[in-house]
């Protein structure tokens, strides 16, 4: 049978949560936290329960310093237990000048308290159940004692109120004496020794995880105030067997730190999470790498994941039913068709997401072909499946009257990545793709052509040229060395994104035909108007962007 180790008497908050976690344990209460480390590093128990955060008091620092000091016991999962206080006493009519409970009950009932009772003298003890034992003995009608209902219950004192700490909640660290295996959903803890501080030690220490899109999950940071020596400690995604977490580690105590030994894991477990998910299973419709990045993205927050397409078992139509959000996932010119072939699918109630590069004409699809009741919402990534993470890259997210709470909630898992969401109009969104994607692209096919339409040999145009008329060479070249469908289907895209290579191509006839009749007065004028349209904000901006390319290539061609 499996031995829990707890502090505090049957039926309290962390007895509920030892049980909850294992009903057929056999659980063992020590009045206070150094009775509880000895008797589990003496081994009488298989499992140590501590809190270590509660929504009203927030962290429990004492139970990360038991942590820190066990050299042989690894946090190995969590239990989140509601906390249910109540106040009870010897009977409900006499008035209550004094109330009793633990340290931690009591901070969280302070508002409570301060409310109800402010001329009560509060009275905090270690040993919950002897306290009661004598207030029961010598029958102190005058104290009120504020723990679970079930302990007053069990003690059989009267109840007076209930929930006098609303929307408690307390997280449990589970302690063992052996490491957890990976759970594919999992996260890490780590301390430090008490470090010799430094300007920039935490901000350096944080951008190690942060450099290698690792999410931390908790920090925080105590400084002695004797010695003046920093304490960290970090919960962060992923678990310690991990090569990223090992790196990540590795660099922190070898580089940040600089200090042997200087780093302590706790121990890695299955991720808590406090949100309210409302997705269960994402469903894709397309195989692509695009889609296998998402669905493994996805996987790592918790979410189950089906892809499907022409080339899998698992046909859309089989996999539509048995999800909470479709995402569909296909070349641009293939979109409109696949949610003309699969919408009517959807039931009231899914969502429908459209990874998808082009809007007006996708939306108009997807509102034509699909119930009032599925939620419906445009992505357009702008970063391919070679990206390590998501952090810093732009997303342009298009809304509609029927996105919902589950279009929202793949909202937020963008934004807890790091992805630079920028929330556009279907119309915004085509134009706006026009410049960054449509046109550019256009222009470096129309360049390479030029190029070998003037038998133009690669190795001559660096010496002729600067590093900034470089940038077009390098885009042209980026385009024609990565998959030529992909830059394709961007030129063919509808919508709004046309009239920006049409006004293109207009404005590039008439500034030619200037040029060749040497109409130099007319050609200044042109660039000052269009300077004062740029604004000289963004000219500023851009120039010292370009400064820090030619700097970079300018150390690449050395």
């Amino acid at each position: 049978m499996t031995i829990i180790a707890i502090i505090g008497p049957k039926g309290s908050n962390t007895w509920q949560a030892a049980h909850s976690y294992n009903p057929d344990a056999d659980i063992l209460t020590y009045p206070h936290h150094g009775a509880l480390e000895q008797a589990f590093l003496a081994g009488e128990a298989d499992i140590m329960i501590l809190p270590v955060y509660n929504t009203h008091m927030g962290g429990v620092l004492r139970s990360f310093q038991i942590m820190e000091r066990m050299k042989k016991s690894y946090w190995c999962d969590n239990i989140v237990q509601p906390i249910n206080l109540s106040l009870g006493s010897l009977d409900t009519t006499s008035a209550l000048r004094i109330m009793m409970g633990t340290s931690q009950v009591m901070r969280q009932s302070e508002e409570y308290l301060t409310q109800h009772y402010p001329h009560a003298a509060l009275l905090t003890v270690t040993d919950l159940d002897q306290a009661i034992t004598e207030v029961i003995a010598a029958k102190r009608t005058d104290h009120g004692i504020i723990e679970a209902e079930g302990l007053l219950q069990e003690n059989k004192l009267a109840l007076r109120e209930r929930e006098v700490a609303p929307h408690n909640k307390t997280r449990y660290a589970v302690i063992s004496h052996e490491p957890a295996k990976r759970s594919g959903y999992d996260a890490t803890s780590i301390i430090t020794e008490p470090l010799k501080d430094r300007v920039g030690m935490l901000f350096d220490t944080l951008g190690e995880f942060t450099k290698r899109g690792i999410n931390i999950l908790d920090m925080r940071a105590e400084t002695d105030a004797r010695t003046q020596e920093l304490q960290i400690f970090i919960e962060a995604e992923g678990h310690c067997d991990d090569q990223i977490i090992k790196e990540t580690l590795s660099a922190i105590g070898n580089q940040v730190i600089q200090e042997a030994d200087s780093i302590k894991v706790l121990g890695s477990f299955p991720r808590v999470d406090m949100r309210v998910k409302r997705i269960k299973t994402f469903g894709f419709i397309g195989t692509g790498s695009m889609s296998v990045w998402f669905a493994k993205k996805l996987e790592h927050e918790g979410y189950e994941t089906m892809l499907s397409g022409r080339s899998s078992t698992l046909r859309p139509e089989e996999m539509i039913p048995l999800v909470d959000v479709v995402c569909i996932c296909v070349p641009i010119s293939y979109t409109a068709a696949t949610i003309e072939q699969y919408g009517h699918l959807l039931q009231d109630g899914q969502a429908l997401i459209l990874l998808a590069g082009e809007a007006e004409n996708t939306l108009d699809t997807a509102m034509n072909h699909t119930s009032q009741g599925v939620e419906l919402m445009l992505v357009h990534n702008l970063w391919g499946p070679a990206a390590a993470t998501m952090k810093d890259k732009n997303a342009s997210v298009v809304r509609t009257g029927r996105s919902g709470k589950l279009c929202s909630e793949f909202e937020s898992f963008l934004y807890k990545h790091g992805a630079a969401i920028y929330h556009d109009s279907p119309q915004k969104h085509d134009l706006l793709m026009g410049v960054g994607q449509k046109l550019p692209t256009t222009i470096s096919v129309a360049l390479a052509l030029a190029l070998a339409d003037n038998d133009i040999q690669m190795d001559d145009i660096p010496s002729h040229a600067t590093l900034t008329s470089l940038y077009s060479i390098l885009a042209m070249a980026r385009v024609h060395n990565q998959n030529a469908r992909t830059y394709a289907e961007i030129m063919s895209t509808k919508g709004e994104g046309r009239k920006i290579v049409r006004s293109f191509a207009e404005n590039m006839l008439k500034i030619t035909d200037m040029a060749e009749n040497e109409k130099i007065v007319d050609l200044c004028e042109l660039i000052d108007q269009s300077s004062t349209f740029l604004t000289p904000e963004f000219l500023a901006a851009s120039m010292k962007q370009s400064l820090a390319v030619d700097e970079t290539l300018g150390k690449l061609m050395k």
